[in-house]
């Protein structure tokens, strides 16, 4: 599977983005898909994760409430709203596939990776 992250940018505290992250290469809806993050200098940490069919979301603390997880397998598409952004959500996040279509959390039980896109919330 090959992964390919967008959406991010600049945006002041209190506001909104919306990330994506494309898939090609294998059976999209085959895949548990998740949403990571690492700020400079610190370790890469879960965000979100959805199941293959999207019935199943789970988000870590620090975002729940505040970003939602969605997947629309007829584009092979992951979404990642994040509404009331904080300069403490600044960081590269990364969005990934693990097989098995379980929505994880576990950094090592994913199988591919994207890129990467920069979010920065200023204050």
């Amino acid at each position: 599977v090959q992964l390919q992250a967008s959406g991010g940018g600049l945006v002041q505290a209190g506001g909104s983005l919306r990330l994506s992250c494309a898939a090609s290469g294998r059976t999209f809806s085959n895949y548990g898909m998740g949403w990571f993050r690492q700020a400079p200098g610190k370790e890469r940490e879960f965000v979100a994760a959805i199941s293959w069919s999207g019935g199943i979301t789970t988000y870590a603390d620090s975002v729940k409430g505040r970003f939602s997880i969605s997947r629309d397998n007829g584009k092979n598409t992951v979404y990642l709203q994040m509404n009331s952004l904080k300069p403490e959500d600044t960081a590269v996040y990364y969005c990934a596939a693990v097989r098995g279509g379980r929505a994880n959390t576990i950094i090592a039980t994913y199988d591919y990776w994207g890129q990467g896109t920069q979010v920065t919330v200023s204050s």
